[in-house]
């Protein structure tokens, strides 16, 4: 495994909350991510972007979804366990996750309705009345898309004199916090926020004060630090800053947004906003006025089926064990959800159905607790254990413990051996585009959006919502599946998929989020 993502891998939750473990203490500069500004007098701004996001500007942004974690424990298994023994990380003084209008998520889309990118929006205002206050908004937008949505956002300011556009790539910087959820006191000169898709992503950090970049150099390096771009100079010193606190984690974003199931920039243009699941994301509101390609998007969600989704897949060796979560969730497909709770909790299985838990019929995990299964199924892990010296008057004891310690040893080595060259395979099989053969009936039932998460077999795939039984009842994900990856690859390998803990409960008829019963009964009342 890549040391930083091995790193981040080990270092678990640092808390436990309603959103889920979150990954361990850790910070990094996003090098690869862009920042663009659009700037304008009074609401002009507001007015320009209104018309070309797929969020409310006038609203405030709607809050993530929280999740009952004893629900995520009693299907996760060995995921579960990791979400519980999060909470025996560092600790810290609760406090309320807050999500504020200053900081949202979107999504810009072309004339078609297709996504061009997401793109996290940072607002700021300065002082003034209503009439001569400036407001920016700082895009913080994937590098690999970047470029196409300074097109086009150059493209619809058309003769907007008071809207100015600019790219501050090269001004500012921006940077990721993980292990907590107080995004709260940041010092001068930064903008701090909790990552508004989902806690898990960690808290992002903007470094826009001038005073960062005003200060003088100081040492030998003086020079060296006034010859730097502001972009530099401000990376090194958040770094500065930082590492009072936090280790450096660099690498960790790329690793925690696949395992948390969250595609962005390339990955997803050319592709629906609900196809990418941006409605879960707070990315998009379905009520707010008009917006360039809003036609597509309204009548996804309101008229049509939403038959395929992008999903975290865990690839692994058609020889490996099936880890507990899917051997579980592949009883609720098989048995039904009452006959899958009677054969996983037995005579409990009555108290759960009166508590109202309904199995999911796939695993539901953090990306803490996906970090957890693939660090075992890959042997990246280290053995405990007493010392075999160790025991007194057991000579015999202590010897057979050292062999059943060696013998740990040698079947560790090879499960990292094995899980070393499953690595190298997928990394190989699976690029953007290939496609996800099922080998029962030849039948392409997914397409891979993203590489795998570094040192991971995690891959992000945009998969038919039937093959993963969550659209109709014709089909179901079977535990032991077979697949190919690629039109000429003849490699068998197994699919694990899994639901990321921001997903809500699946329409089997709609493939949309489920309207509780309560809430139609409600809708009913008010009609009448």
């Amino acid at each position: 495994m890549a040391s930083s993502a091995k790193a981040a891998a080990s270092a678990l939750a640092a808390a436990s909350s309603k959103y889920g473990a979150l990954w361990g203490r850790g910070y990094e500069s996003l090098v690869d991510r862009r920042i663009l500004s659009v700037t304008g007098t009074g609401d002009h701004a507001t007015a320009y972007l209104q018309g070309l996001v797929t969020s409310d500007l006038t609203s405030e942004p709607t809050p993530p979804r929280e999740e009952d974690m004893q629900n995520v424990h009693l299907m996760a298994g060995s995921a579960g366990a990791a979400e519980a023994a999060a909470s025996e990380g560092p600790a810290e003084e609760e406090v309320p996750v807050r999500f504020t209008s200053k900081m949202r998520s979107t999504c810009f889309l072309d004339h078609r309705g297709r996504i061009l990118t997401d793109a996290l929006l940072w607002k700021r205002t300065s002082e003034g009345d209503d009439t001569k206050a400036t407001t920016e908004y700082l895009i913080d937008v994937p590098g690999d898309s970047a470029d196409l949505l300074f097109a086009h956002l150059k493209q619809h300011k058309l003769r907007r004199s008071k809207v100015k556009l600019a790219d501050k790539s090269e001004e500012l910087s921006v940077h990721a916090v993980y292990g907590t959820l107080n995004a709260e006191g940041a010092p001068p000169g930064y903008m701090a926020a909790m990552d508004p898709r989902h806690p898990s992503l960690g808290m992002r950090i903007l470094s826009v004060g001038d005073e960062i970049v005003s200060a003088d150099g100081d040492g030998d390096n003086a020079s060296d630090a006034n010859d730097e771009v502001p972009r530099d100079k401000r990376q090194r010193r958040f770094e500065t800053l930082m590492n009072n606190y936090f280790a450096p984690t660099p690498g960790t974003y790329s690793v925690i947004r696949k395992l948390a199931g969250v595609a962005e920039g390339s990955e997803i243009t050319s592709k629906t906003a609900l196809e990418c699941n941006q409605e879960f994301l707070n990315a998009v509101s379905f009520a707010k006025g008009c917006y360039l390609g809003q036609e597509l998007t309204a009548r996804s969600q309101f008229t049509g089926v939403v038959r395929k989704r992008i999903v975290p897949v865990m690839i692994a060796d058609t020889d490996t064990e099936v880890p507990k979560p899917w051997v579980m969730a592949g009883m609720v497909q098989e048995l039904g959800e009452e006959g899958g709770m009677e054969r996983m909790f037995g005579e409990e299985a009555k108290n759960y159905k009166l508590k109202g838990y309904v199995p999911p019929p796939l695993p539901k995990m953090s990306a803490a607790g996906a970090g957890s299964i693939v660090s075992m199924v890959m042997g990246s892990m280290n053995l405990s254990g007493g010392n075999p010296q160790e025991g007194g008057e057991g000579g015999d004891n202590a010897e057979e413990d050292k062999l059943k310690l060696q013998q740990a040893e040698e079947d560790l080595q090879k499960l990292q051996q094995s899980g070393q060259k499953l690595q190298e395979e997928i990394t190989e099989l699976a690029v953007p585009g290939a496609s996800i053969i099922d080998k029962s009936d030849g039948k392409t039932i997914g397409k891979i959006v993203s590489t795998p998460a570094p040192g991971t077999t995690v891959l992000l795939a945009q998969m038919r919502l039937d093959r993963l039984g969550l659209l109709g009842k014709q089909h179901r994900w079977s535990r032991t599946n077979k697949i190919l990856i690629g039109d000429n690859s003849t490699k068998e390998f197994r699919y694990l998929p899994y639901l990321p803990l921001w997903w809500p409960e699946i329409d089997a008829e709609t493939g949309k989020e489920k309207v509780a019963e309560e809430k139609e009964e409600e809708d009913e009342l008010d009609e009448l």
